[in-house]
């Protein structure tokens, strides 16, 4: 099929939700080291292990040490996107190399993380519980904003490419999306922007570029509680306090400049 068609955007305060722990730019480490030399020890033995130091000193398979971000305020948070990927890929891209989601509501970002939060909990096995499956769960996440400025390809009119933008099942659906990531990657591609899957009226992009995020900083922090029920799990969101915030601007729809 024809490649999609490449528009310029421009975006503000677009919304990426982060789990809290994954925020700090220190090392939890340290709550568990006595002095200073302990953490350093124990650093280099987690950066041993850690796919975000591994890509950041050597690149990684799918990533080089070129593309990720130094030396500026988060970058760690924008390159663990990258450096993270799940062992089965996102929809647009496989696990050899992450990306960056967003999406341009909170409430479309919220709805993606509760959906995949509720499919994991509903494959845990619980046998001395209801339905043998957790009754609970609580996360705490962190509304990460950034701009945008590039040429992105855009999935539009959506009912052109509807096989991209399948909802289930999941991660099988993704076999079609992933496919047209890399092709679009190989061709130099800076990202997509399309429909939201979980969110109606929503509008998401998937970053390639990491140097293409601009400004990220954290907004708001988000308690989220999944409750089992009947066939699921219902869901619960709360604001929290964590300490000062950037006043929030109104998110630009994207569009062509």
């Amino acid at each position: 099929m024809t490649d999609p068609e490449v528009r310029p955007f421009r975006w503000q305060d677009s919304h990426r939700l982060i789990p809290s722990r994954y925020s700090e730019s220190g090392t939890v480490l340290s709550t568990i080291a006595e002095n200073p030399k302990e953490v350093e020890d124990l650093v280099l033995l987690d950066g041993a292990t850690n796919d975000r130091v591994q890509s950041e000193e050597r690149g990684s398979i799918g990533i080089s040490t070129f593309e990720l971000l130094y030396a500026i305020p988060n970058a760690h948070v924008v390159n663990a996107a990258y450096a993270h990927p799940n062992e089965s890929g996102s929809r647009f891209n496989d696990n050899t190399r992450g990306a960056w989601y967003a999406a341009d509501r909170q409430k479309a970002s919220i709805a993606e993380v509760v959906y995949h939060k509720a499919r994991r909990l509903g494959e845990i096995v619980v046998p001395d519980a209801p339905d043998q499956r957790p009754q609970r769960d609580l996360t705490m996440y962190d509304d990460w904003l950034a701009d945008f400025q590039a040429d992105f390809h855009v999935l539009d009119p959506p009912e052109d490419f509807h096989k991209f933008l399948q909802p289930e099942p999941v991660p099988q659906c993704y076999a079609a999306s992933q496919a047209l990531a890399r092709h679009l990657l190989d061709q130099g591609s800076n990202g997509i922007i399309y429909p939201s899957v979980r969110y109606e009226g929503s509008e998401c992009l998937v970053c390639f570029r990491p140097a293409l995020v601009y400004n990220p900083h954290r907004s708001e922090r988000l308690e989220i509680t999944l409750t089992a029920n009947k066939t699921g799990y219902d869901n619960r969101v709360r604001q929290v306090r964590f300490g000062p915030t950037r006043p929030r601007r109104a998110v630009r729809r994207a569009g062509v400049q």
